[in-house]
């Protein structure tokens, strides 16, 4: 099942695809439980639960995870997994604005594959790991070359900035996934600018793979339903100007619509 976020009528909706209405939401409020919206009248939010006051969510992104694009940046493929963590104010939704900052001369997109954590998780086995997925999104964790002092731990300008993590639109239940595409472990990925592919790849060429991932974070920390795991990005990532729409796709999960736009707009 596909499940989407969204903000309608003045209020927010966890809402599903509509199989037989591709241009619908169905509204799951009680409600309101059944009612079919048009798509375009949405704003669309991060396809997350909203955390419990007490407790932020964790949001962990992995650096140069993919060989080729290590290779890219003129890098050795890590041999332990490059982790940073990145604040939850960082997240918008499919078709949401993302501030390039004047004068910035390298600003990039990062098709991401994003894994949902379902259940808590600490100590948990690579052969377990899956158990513990609630669901899976499209990430695109742009990064901003200018500010950039260390590939192996980003700095806060680089990947922190509001606006700077589009997700979405779909979360994707773990169970279809894991059933019927075969996992996460071979998923087509691509990125276009403006319509043109900028960027291709699958997560079969991830270094640390998601049950690895889960394994090597539970091993240190607990990990807690809702909290996000960033997978890294293959190579082929190109600046973009204000004004690009940056469209990344991964296979069976979703197309997440973005739009870079200049402080003034």
């Amino acid at each position: 099942m596909k499940r989407a976020r969204i903000a309608w009528a003045g209020a927010v909706h966890d809402a599903i695809e509509v199989a037989d209405a591709p241009d619908q939401l169905e509204l799951l409020t009680p409600a309101l439980r059944g009612t079919r919206v048009p798509m375009a009248e949405v704003v669309w939010l991060p396809p997350l639960a909203p955390m419990p006051a007490h407790r932020p969510r964790t949001v962990l992104a992995l650096g140069l995870n993919y060989a080729d694009h290590a290779k890219e940046l003129a890098f050795k493929a890590p041999t332990e997994p490059l982790a940073f963590v990145k604040g939850e104010a960082s997240l918008i939704g499919h078709r949401a604005t993302t501030v390039r900052p004047a004068g910035v001369k390298n600003m990039h997109y990062e098709c991401e594959l994003a894994v949902v954590i379902g259940r808590k998780a600490r100590r948990v086995s690579k052969a377990d790991a899956l158990d513990y997925v609630g669901g899976y999104t499209v990430a695109n964790d742009y990064a901003i070359r200018d500010y950039l002092e260390n590939w192996y731990r980003p700095n806060l300008r680089v990947k922190n900035r509001d606006t700077c993590t589009p997700i979405g639109p779909w979360l994707v239940d773990a169970a279809h996934v894991h059933e019927q595409l075969g996992g996460p472990g071979n998923l087509r990925l691509r990125t276009t600018v403006d319509g043109k592919v900028t960027q291709e790849g699958t997560t079969a060429a991830l270094i640390f793979d998601v049950p690895t991932l889960i394994e090597y974070f539970s091993a240190f920390m607990t990990l807690q339903p809702g909290d996000l795991i960033l997978t890294g990005t293959p190579d082929g990532v190109v600046d973009c100007p204000a004004g690009s729409e940056v469209v990344t796709e991964i296979e069976g999960i979703g197309r997440l619509v973005n739009f870079i736009v200049s402080p003034a707009q």
